[in-house]
């Protein structure tokens, strides 16, 4: 099957779809808007469109999980497009592919080096398949104060150190669009028979090739994983799995993507993909167009004298499309996020130091007036304004460049919990992980010990406003630690 759209571009699952709702379909099946045409007046007006092409798996739709029509097609195009031997469309986003990744590599007992500065569904995989995480301290990049990537030399330690590696698990880029080279790390793993698994949610726009940074796949990477609704017009939750080589067993991998996606997909999803796919492939002769307004953009955005923007080490590195704006009058990233959304400027995230903000992929006008306001914002006053510091994000300087749980995943329900005091609980291990979202990046994980580094680090956050997941007591000054002289013997 050769589908295309009405502006001939290729995209067998929406163009489907969209000529399955032209023959006026009799709906006789899930879901239940019946094409919207039921649904509640006062949404029908937003979603009336969008439910047109919320289909399931009748005769011509094809099937996610068994696919031999035209979502096969549309995952085919994609993998061509990245230059991967096949590509999985996840509907349940990157962490869906992120577990089903590692529950495809790592043996239960096994042990798997991991990046530290990882996502949490990173830390999610590793526990469900009962691997024992080795972790590897990144570098830290001094210019925009966040962790980057491991190293070469920190991987061949691991690699010396460490025998029953199931799996190397990178993060690149890391939030920030901070990027390191790849391929030697990724060769010397294979060199021990080690899969490289690369979580590059980041990146799914690095195809386009220079300036932007090259891909894992490119680099050898077995698996990696792209968050497609991260910088490509796609839904979110849309999300790309590439895999090749033989490192990996390709059945075993989709066992586990059938076992976690979802029985339903959203075929909404899935047609942006499939879109999404198609507009990448038709850019990447625009690129020159696309740099030419992000420099004018900073160029608009360094007249402002209460702002900076923030350009990372040159050892690194960074994405075109990240832009990252400090404070020069001593507000923190928070506070600064906070003036912003006062004119309706909603950056991706703040942290101590910074905002982040993630350029749109196109050469169209997508900031009007945005400088105006940017200027507006961090121009207003108040009486409650508090000027603080610029403080370094976390680094714990106690932790050395390769660590282990001090009480392993398999072993955490042996023990009782009790609450402790924040501020107490030095040298405690600690029973909750806390994770400030976004980025999604643990700060402390179960199992790991509670240091000085990490209460300072959790006390500033919670003072300067950042959002925590996980347990409410950290915002409280309480955390469950493992209460170790309760163990229960086998």
């Amino acid at each position: 099957m050769n589908c295309k759209s009405k502006n001939d571009i290729n995209t067998p699952i929406f163009s489907t779809l969209i000529n399955h709702f032209e023959k006026e379909p009799i709906s006789g099946h899930v879901p239940g808007h019946k094409y919207g045409t039921v649904f509640p007046k006062e949404g029908r007006k937003f979603f009336e469109s969008i439910l047109k092409i919320d289909a399931t798996e009748i005769t011509g739709l094809d099937d996610l999980h068994d696919p031999q029509g035209i979502i096969k097609e549309a995952q085919q195009l994609t993998a061509q497009l990245y230059g991967a031997e096949r590509t999985y469309f996840l509907v349940n986003g990157s962490t869906v592919g992120n577990i089903a990744m590692i529950l495809a590599t790592c043996e239960r007992g096994s042990k798997v080096l991991v990046q530290r500065n990882c996502h949490k569904s990173i830390l999610n995989g590793i526990e469900l398949a009962g691997a024992e995480p080795i972790f590897i301290m990144p570098e830290y990049d001094q210019m925009v104060g966040v962790s980057t990537s491991i190293t070469l030399e920190s991987l061949e330690e691991a690699l010396e150190q460490y025998t029953n590696v199931s799996g190397l698990i990178i993060t690149n880029p890391n939030y920030y669009g901070l990027t390191v080279p790849l391929t030697k790390m990724i060769e010397k793993a294979h060199d021990y028979n080690i899969p490289v698994l690369v979580d590059e949610a980041h990146g799914a726009h690095f195809v386009i090739g220079d300036p932007f940074p090259p891909s894992a796949i490119q680099c050898g990477a077995d698996i990696v994983i792209h968050s497609a609704h991260k910088t490509l017009p796609a839904m979110t939750m849309g999300s790309f799995l590439h895999m090749q080589g033989n490192f990996v067993n390709r059945d075993r991998l989709e066992y586990y993507l059938r076992m976690l996606q979802s029985s339903s997909p959203s075929y909404p999803i899935m047609a942006s993909l499939d879109l999404a796919r198609a507009y990448i492939s038709n850019f990447r002769g625009q690129s020159s167009q696309l740099i030419k307004r992000i420099k004018r953009i900073k160029e608009e955005i360094s007249s402002i004298e209460e702002i900076e923007i923030v350009e990372a080490d040159k050892k690194v590195k960074m994405d075109p499309l990240k832009l990252i704006l400090r404070s020069t009058v001593g507000l923190s990233g928070f506070q600064l996020q906070c003036l912003l959304e006062t004119e309706n400027i909603f950056p991706e995230l703040a942290d101590l130091q910074n905002v982040l903000f993630i350029l749109p992929l196109s050469t169209e006008e997508h900031f009007h007036g945005m400088i105006n306001k940017i200027r507006k914002a961090v121009h207003l006053k108040g009486n409650n304004r508090k000027e603080y510091p610029n403080t370094s994000n976390f680094v714990d300087k106690s932790i050395s460049t390769l660590s282990t749980l001090h009480i392993p995943l398999d072993k955490q329900y042996l023990y009782s919990k009790v609450e402790c005091d924040l501020l107490q609980s030095e040298g405690e291990v600690s029973a909750e992980t806390i994770v400030p979202y976004p980025p999604g990046i643990p700060v402390l994980y179960k199992g790991e010990v509670v240091t000085k580094e990490v209460i300072e680090y959790i006390t500033t956050l919670s003072e300067r406003g950042a959002k925590l997941q996980g347990k409410e007591l950290a915002k409280y000054r309480k955390i469950n630690v493992f209460y170790i002289e309760k163990e229960l013997h086998q």
